[in-house]
């Protein structure tokens, strides 16, 4: 992935992203029930996005600075503000937070980079909190596609053992992964796509097919999909990888 490209694809997302954002609003949910009890006086959202854990950690820990990061203006200025920045290359100094969090956003990065920095800017102690996403997810989107043509239609992830080596290279320890699959439900494949581009996740990965499908191409993937319709809707799985670990104290 190009990082110039996966910053425009959020920029262009920002103003529909809290329309779309159900999936990141229950991860949020998910990785804040992961913390221990703790007291922290500094805490780094890194990839905040349109700002919606800034609230959820500011309830949380009412004493505790929070700061903002990202690396699409457009999402910093829908946050309210707050430090653009490369989670691969943060702006900060050593033992600056007590907590970095980070959800849904190391899918997009390199993470051995993304969790060497973490750790850097967590003081001896400090708490790591990230979610991301794995391999399965949008698996029946994947199989509607399958076969239409050599191009890869659903963006692939990284399985959570990527994810694990990464933290133990930046010498995070006490680390803790799980897996939860999420499904949500949408009225038809139309609207589905929707979401997905308002999440600024349809314009990135490789092997992307260059031009529009036939009609009767689009037809063939509608009814797949329509397949798998539940009484919900249509369905779509996240798998979501929550994972916490502890810089050590020495």
């Amino acid at each position: 992935m190009h990082r110039q490209a996966i910053r425009r694809s959020f920029d262009r997302a920002a103003e529909s992203y809290d329309t779309a954002s159900a999936l990141q609003r229950q991860v949020c949910k998910l990785l804040l029930a992961e913390l221990p009890e703790t007291n922290p006086a500094a805490i780094l959202d890194a990839g905040c996005g349109t700002g919606y854990a800034l609230g959820l950690l500011a309830d949380h820990w009412p004493d505790a600075d929070v700061l903002a990061a990202d690396f699409a203006p457009a999402m910093l200025m829908a946050a309210g503000g707050g430090i653009c920045a490369d989670v691969e290359a943060l702006p900060f100094a050593v033992g600056s937070f007590d907590i970095y969090w980070s959800s849904l956003t190391l899918q997009w990065c390199d993470a051995g980079r993304a969790l060497a920095e973490a750790a850097r800017v967590l003081v001896p102690g400090g708490r790591l909190a990230i979610s991301s996403l794995g391999p399965g997810t949008l698996a029946e989107l994947d199989a509607a596609f399958a076969g239409v043509d050599d191009h890869r239609h659903v963006l692939e992830f990284s399985p959570a053992a990527n994810l694990a080596a990464a933290c133990a290279a930046a010498g995070l320890v006490d680390l803790r992964i799980e897996q939860r699959p999420l499904q949500l439900h949408y009225r038809n494949l139309a609207t589905l796509l929707r979401g997905l581009k308002a999440l600024g996740a349809n314009q990135i990965g490789s092997r992307r097919r260059p031009g529009l499908m036939g009609r009767q191409t689009w037809g063939t993937i509608e009814d797949r999909y329509e397949a798998r319709r539940e009484a919900a809707g249509l369905p779509a799985t996240f798998e979501v990888i929550l994972c916490t670990a502890r810089k050590p104290t020495s």
